[in-house]
């Protein structure tokens, strides 16, 4: 297997047809029978890597390119929120400001670092960000699809049922609103390469959102939200919900024959027994 064929697997499982921007092949790479796969890569883990006899190192958090390009994928939030009947010129503007604020945080990056070591280790290299943050999106979906829901607290039962998020040291955490309240009409925002932060959740909350789910939220743009905002914020957890897609993807690679180890991921029980 080589690393186009493994970037094959997780566009397939997202749907996805081309490598979107927070995503790449920074290093190709043939014959893979083990890889490590990482949240987060630095040279590090290509260390740990080379140590472990890898072929293959995979991080999920965009590197090289992919970080400099990370604001790219932010515009999904333009779709999320129109499919939600925002009005769009406050979808637009409220999704600008954040991805001019992702942009202005990647611009100093050190972009090439990891790369450039890797490159020097000869140790292929390559991210997938959004694809697997879709595959993880289809099952928190289909999890509100199916889940009896009616109260806040019931949002949180259900997410709480899956393994990733039952099995890690964090909470599915309500950071605004009650767990009694009425869910009424629910947004989830994962899988547009980051969490909305304030001006996504207002435009939700404003325009007849009653619960917004994200992935994780900065402080300072929680503080906003409550002193400017009304509404119920479940907040699921970063490395559990990133967790959810991750798996899947490991699970199909496990299935083909390669070896995976794995850093940081929030992985079931039984996917520990059977690796």
């Amino acid at each position: 297997m080589n690393t186009l064929e493994i970037m094959q697997i997780a566009l397939s499982k997202a749907g996805m047809k081309e490598i979107p921007a927070d995503s790449g092949i920074h290093i190709q790479g043939e014959n893979i029978r083990k890889i490590l796969f990482s949240l987060d890569v630095t040279n590090s883990e290509l260390l740990l890597a080379k140590s472990l006899g890898c072929d293959l190192i995979i991080a999920h958090h965009p590197i090289g390119d992919a970080s400099i390009n990370f604001s790219k994928v932010i515009w999904r939030h333009l779709d999320f929120l129109l499919e939600h009947g925002i009005p769009k010129p406050v979808a637009e503007e409220a999704v600008k400001q954040l991805v001019e604020r992702v942009e202005v945080r990647g611009h100093p990056a050190n972009y090439l670092h990891v790369v450039s070591a890797a490159r020097a280790m000869g140790m292929p290299l390559m991210n997938i960000h959004l694809p697997l943050d879709q595959i993880g999106r289809q099952v928190l979906l289909n999890t509100l699809k199916t889940a009896r829901i009616k109260t806040v607290k019931d949002v949180i039962r259900a997410f709480e049922a899956l393994p990733e998020f039952s099995e890690a040291s964090t909470r599915v955490a309500l950071r605004m609103g009650n767990e009694q309240d009425e869910a009424g009409r629910i947004a989830l925002v994962f899988a547009a390469g980051t969490n909305g932060g304030y001006p996504v959740a207002k435009a939700y909350f404003d325009n007849g959102i009653d619960t917004v789910i994200y992935l994780h939220i900065d402080y300072e743009e929680l503080k906003r939200l409550r002193e400017n905002s009304r509404g119920n914020l479940v907040v699921l957890g970063h490395i559990a919900g990133d967790s959810i897609g991750i798996n899947i993807f490991l699970r199909e690679l496990r299935a083909k024959g390669v070896e995976v180890v794995t850093v940081g991921v929030v992985e079931p029980k039984d996917d520990r027994l059977g690796s």
